[in-house]
């Protein structure tokens, strides 16, 4: 399929992707990423590999949609967890600030 990229054209195939990212391993998944095989990439990532072109020459909307159109499964930006919200930790306060002695107390 040709898709357009930072104003360049490509074809691409979703058998053709694959094998390029395959053995790539995937960077830290900050913004939004496309799920290849087993793994989830980010989109720039995806793109630096297919293209060539350097990651600030292209959008992440230029490469999910063409992923998307590839048939791939695109997301979104992951949600961060709220401030002030953690594991254990903060049962432990809720206990504290309640004055109880159980198993978070401090």
């Amino acid at each position: 399929m040709r898709c357009v990229i930072a104003q360049y054209p490509f074809d691409l195939t979703k058998a053709g992707v694959t094998a390029a990212m395959e053995g790539v391993r995937p960077d830290l998944v900050t913004g939004e990423s496309v799920t290849i095989g087993r793994r989830r990439y980010p989109v720039k990532q995806v793109g630096q590999v297919i293209t060539r072109l350097d990651p600030r020459d292209f959008t992440a909307g230029e490469v999910t949609r063409a992923m998307t159109r590839l048939g791939f499964t695109c997301h979104g930006r992951p949600e961060a967890a709220p401030v002030g919200v953690s594991g254990p930790g903060r049962l432990r306060t809720a206990s504290a600030l309640l004055g109880g002695t159980g198993p978070g107390a401090v």
